[in-house]
């Protein structure tokens, strides 16, 4: 199965929390881009957890005689993200290696 990511749709002011009917569109905007700041928030702690965790495998490889890079794990993560996020997705994921090779 092929997912896709969802095209940005109007955030409802009951999902907000404003409910007032006299709110503006500068509120709308302003509490949605407060949620954006919110998963971009959440997204910089998980890929700083992932750096984390990759360095660990790459610590646990090389004290085991192994490689600190494995390309074609790498190929694996790749496809992953180009079949989840289409084209920039493959950019997303050559971006989150780079964060995390060679951080050990």
């Amino acid at each position: 199965m092929r997912l896709r990511v969802p095209r940005a749709t109007r955030t409802a002011p009951e999902e907000t929390g404003m409910t007032n009917q006299t709110t503006s569109a500068d509120d709308i905007i302003a509490a949605t881009r407060a949620r954006i700041d919110e998963v971009d928030r959440r997204i910089i702690e998980l890929i700083t957890e992932r750096v984390a965790l990759s360095g660990e495998v790459q610590r646990t490889r090389i004290a085991a005689g192994g490689r600190r890079v494995q390309l074609t794990r790498e190929m694996e993560v790749i496809n992953r993200y180009r079949t989840a996020l289409d084209k920039p997705g493959r950019e997303v994921a050559m971006a989150l290696l780079e964060l995390c090779r060679g951080r050990i």
